[in-house]
């Protein structure tokens, strides 16, 4: 998991069906994502952020996890499945931020490394 890239969006999306449709596209990516025939990729996980002030306005967070940033690459650019998840989140959602960041570990720890 260390070589890994390691992406967190977050996204404000005020209004909940919106977040439903978010989350229900996510599933989608990851029935559907594939490069050269196969599933690429190597983890996916969305779902609503807790309430909480430290939230700052974020409602839905997607975390995704690439073998390589040309995978991520991938994903930004050729990627069927993220096109239409994208597709629908520009034409028919209200998102009023999104805020993507990605890193290789450099740390990892816990009672389930």
């Amino acid at each position: 998991m260390a070589d890994r890239i390691h992406r967190v969006t977050l996204f404000k999306i005020p209004k909940p069906e919106d977040q439903q449709t978010m989350l229900e596209l996510y599933r989608k990516v990851e029935a559907t994502n594939r490069k050269g025939g196969k599933p690429y990729i190597l983890s996916l996980t969305a779902g609503s952020a807790e309430v909480d002030q430290r939230a700052q306005g974020y409602t839905v967070v997607a975390k995704t996890e690439f073998a390589s940033v040309g995978d991520m690459e991938y994903f930004d650019n050729d990627c069927d499945a993220h096109k239409a998840l994208k597709a629908v989140g520009r034409g028919t959602l209200t998102i009023d931020g999104i805020l993507t960041v990605f890193f290789k570990p450099r740390v990892m720890g816990g009672s389930d490394p």
